[in-house]
């Protein structure tokens, strides 16, 4: 993607989980602040980062995942492998996905899993948070002509920022039958205005003094904290990578990852 010489040395795992989607998990797994005064949003973005259980350094395979794109497709058009790509060593082990289980050890989230994961030259180009609400433990509609999905909360940051609610209707008629409909807030088409991009947010907040958006040292500490056993484990070299083409959803090991627990990736 033209970033081959800054890619070699950091990789997905040190450029994206452990900044940018170690901020937006805090944000869902935080407790309301006593005011929205940056101390205090950050206070409680550290104590829920605080309380995500190490990893085991003998098992990192088990709550992680890496991969490195080979050759494909990527909307329409054909793309190199990451070796290919300018400044990229032929031989990198440099991880260009990764995926992540976390568990919290607090009262709010415990019992809870956090699946995370981040790509370059996947199928497409989008950042989400799908919150997937627990199945009741008897349920009423068993008399249905399909299965009944699981009610979600999407919070859709790019592109087309808005926030879905998807849940379980009964269609019209005398039949018992139910499918999965949406309820839809779109940003843009609500006040009519394009919201402005991250980075345009952030150096206004620069400029205006205001911190809340900005990761606080002990943020960033205890971000790598949690990513240090897996970089120690990834150490060694990856036997198979390239291991998912360009165009993809990333390794068959990060399906497997999330299918371990009954449970499967959202399609995007």
């Amino acid at each position: 993607e033209g970033r081959g010489a800054y890619y070699e040395k950091a990789g997905t795992l040190r450029d994206m989980i452990q900044n940018h989607v170690f901020q937006v998990t805090s944000l869902i797994a935080m407790e309301p602040p006593a005011s929205l005064s940056a101390n205090s949003v950050r206070d409680e973005k550290f104590k829920a980062m605080r309380s995500v259980r190490p990893l085991p350094a003998d098992r990192v395979d088990e709550f992680a995942v890496r991969g490195q794109y080979g050759p494909g497709t990527v909307l329409g058009d054909t793309v190199p492998g990451y070796r290919e790509e300018p400044g990229v060593d032929p031989n990198s082990s440099t991880e260009t996905f990764a995926a992540l289980k976390l568990c919290f050890d607090n009262w709010r989230w415990a019992g809870v899993p956090f699946y995370l994961r981040s790509g370059k030259r996947l199928q497409k180009h989008v950042t989400e948070i799908a919150i997937q609400f627990k199945d009741v433990p008897h349920r009423l509609f068993t008399e249905t002509d399909s299965p009944l999905q699981p009610n979600v909360l999407l919070i859709r940051i790019q592109p087309n920022e808005g926030i879905t609610l998807r849940f379980a209707a009964k269609l019209p008629g005398q039949a018992m039958r139910i499918r999965p409909v949406n309820m839809d807030f779109r940003y843009g088409s609500s006040f009519g205005v394009k919201p402005p991009e991250a980075y345009e947010r952030l150096l206004l907040d620069c400029m205006l003094g205001d911190s809340t958006l900005y990761a606080r040292r002990d943020m960033v500490e205890r971000g790598w904290e949690i990513v240090d056993p897996i970089l120690e484990a990834w150490k060694k070299p990856a036997p198979d990578f390239p291991n998912y083409e360009a165009g993809s959803w990333g390794p068959q090991a990060a399906f497997a990852l999330i299918e371990r627990d009954g449970r499967k990736w959202r399609k995007l």
